[in-house]
Formats: structure tokens, C-alpha cells, sequence
């Protein structure tokens, strides 16, 4: 998946560039193997470097203005995080018909968690917490607003639209209610925090039924804390989101903006990816379902 199109705009890539980027910019690592990685990431198409590293091309022009942001930030932030990060190796700039930087990366070791058949997803909600908990305390200073960092009313227009586009397909009355309910709970007034924003299954790492590694940091800067709740609707079964919850001591308003930020999030992927990623429309469906479900029982 990671050379096929999703996009209108999105730029070309191959192997074979790939290889010419490399033995242009990074000759020492020219003679090293280069394989696509089948991903369902919508943002990169990525490249195996050898055994050791991953090369990483935006495939968009919003994607690539993350590219600065990860080499300055995610240097300073992996010290101070409990599990790995990306940690960035080389930088490379426009060239041979590739419009933008990009970036080689640390190949990181693990898995993707498959929802649905976690084996241990308390210890998955432990990890999780722990991550966000300690991101979140991170010294926001100088830290650039998050890809997600407005308040949920601005995405009202576009998640109605969402919701109306998707009728047939999701309970839009459902969805509805639930966004509405969303949009009640009180804003954020405090002080925004660093976030990862996209705390989804394909941006996460397991080894050993545990959580080894965070990555695609491309929607990362400050804003509301309750953006990375919407790990517990993407990951965690329902059974499991009390213990997330209390961990991270979670108040009302909060968790009914965290379920509005995953069922927009997720409303917004099914439309735009249900033709051209089924990876992300698979997940999707299902984030919109436990949210709905999620609602349903707090009513």
C-alpha cells in the first residue's frame, strides 16, 4: 500500500528513487537494500533502509511542513518518554523530481496492535496512560500548536458534513447525537500540552504484549489533553477504558471532548478513505461504532 495512491496530489514514488536519493544525499548508505513497506500510513510513503533505518517521503505537501518540526522536536521529546520514539538520522531535500525534505529514521522494532484481538489490553491502557501522561508534562515552551489543536466547535461544520455524507453507511442519527453532546461539554481552559494528536493503531509499536514504540508524530504540538484520549476508542475495548480513564484522571468534560475528538476524527477518515484505504476505513468504522456504544451507555 505504501506506493499506491490515496490522494489527488499526492506525490510519486518507488524503490528505485528511493535508491537515487540515497546515493545523491547519503552515499555512505548507498549500497544498502531498499524495500517498500506495506503501510497503511496516508501521510508517508515509507522505504526499509538496509536492517537499521527507514526512509520516510511526504506524501503531500502538508505532510512535508512536518518534516522541520520532527527533526527539531522528537530529539528533545524521546529522552523524557517512557517507550521509543522515531529518532531521526538524516534529512533530505528536494531532488530528482521529489518535491520536498524528507527524512531517514532509527528502524524501530514491533508490531501494530490489531484491534480487536489484544491480548492484554489492560496492559496496553497501563503503557498507554503512562506515554501520554508523561508527554503531557513535557515543558511546553516554545512548542508549535498541534495539527489538532482547535477547539471542537471549528470542526463542527466539517464533521456534520462527515456525518451527512456517510448516511446509509453509519447511524447518522446516532452520530449526530453524540457529536452534539460533544459539543456541550465545557472547552479546555487551561494550558495547552505537548500531544501526539494521532494516537491510532498504525502509530503504534508492540513487543511482547507490550507497547514498545510511538510513532508518526506529524500532527505534534500543543493543545488540548483531551485530543489524546482518542487512543481509548481506537485501541482500548470498553472494558478497559475506566482503568485508561483513571489513570490519567480524567474529568467529565474532558472524556466527552476526547469521544467527540475520535468520532470526528474517525467520521472525517471513513468519508475520505473508505474507496482508497480499507485499513483506515476498517478502524474508522469501528472507532465510530464504540463511540456510539460508548454514548449510548452514558445515557
Amino acid at each position: 500500500m505504501c506506493a499506491g495512491k490515496m490522494h489527488a496530489d499526492e506525490a510519486s514514488t518507488d524503490a528505485a528513487l528511493v535508491h537515487r536519493l540515497i546515493a545523491a544525499q547519503f552515499p555512505r548508505w548507498a549500497g544498502l537494500p531498499v524495500e517498500p513497506i506495506d503501510s497503511a500510513g496516508t501521510s508517508n510513503a515509507m522505504y526499509r533502509l538496509g536492517r537499521e533505518m527507514v526512509v520516510r517521503l511526504p506524501r503531500l505537501a502538508g505532510a512535508a511542513h512536518d518534516v522541520e518540526k520532527e527533526h527539531r522536536w522528537l530529539p528533545r521529546l524521546a529522552p523524557l518518554l517512557p517507550c521509543d520514539i522515531p529518532v531521526p538520522l538524516g534529512k533530505g531535500t528536494p531532488a530528482l523530481s521529489y518535491p520536498w525534505h524528507w527524512s531517514v529514521y532509527r528502524w524501530l522494532d514491533g508490531e501494530n496492535p490489531s484491534v480487536g484481538s489484544i491480548a492484554e489490553p489492560g496492559l496496553l491502557a497501563e503503557d498507554l496512560a503512562e506515554f501520554v501522561t508523561a508527554l503531557h508534562r513535557i515543558d511546553p515552551t516554545d512548542g508549535p500548536p498541534s495539527y489538532r489543536s482547535e477547539p471542537l466547535a471549528d470542526r463542527d461544520t466539517a464533521t456534520r458534513a462527515a456525518i451527512a455524507e456517510l448516511r446509509g453507511i453509519v447511524d447518522t442519527d446516532a452520530a449526530t447525537t453524540s457529536w452534539e453532546a460533544a459539543l456541550r461539554a465545557p472547552e479546555w481552559s487551561g494550558p495547552a500540552v505537548w500531544l501526539h494528536a494521532d494516537l491510532q493503531p498504525g502509530n503504534l509499536l508492540m513487543a511482547r504484549g507490550r507497547l514498545s514504540a510511538v510513532i508518526d508524530f506529524g500532527c505534534l504540538g500543543l493543545g488540548d489533553p483531551a485530543v489524546d484520549l482518542i487512543s481509548a476508542w481506537y485501541l482500548l475495548p470498553a472494558d478497559t477504558r475506566d482503568a485508561f480513564r483513571a489513570a490519567l484522571e480524567v474529568d467529565d468534560p474532558a472524556w466527552a471532548r476526547g469521544r467527540g475528538w475520535a468520532l470526528s476524527i474517525a467520521l472525517m477518515e471513513l468519508r475520505y478513505y473508505r474507496h482508497t484505504n480499507p485499513v483506515m476505513a476498517t478502524i474508522a468504522r469501528h472507532v465510530i461504532e464504540e463511540v456510539l456504544n460508548d454514548h449510548g451507555r452514558a445515557d
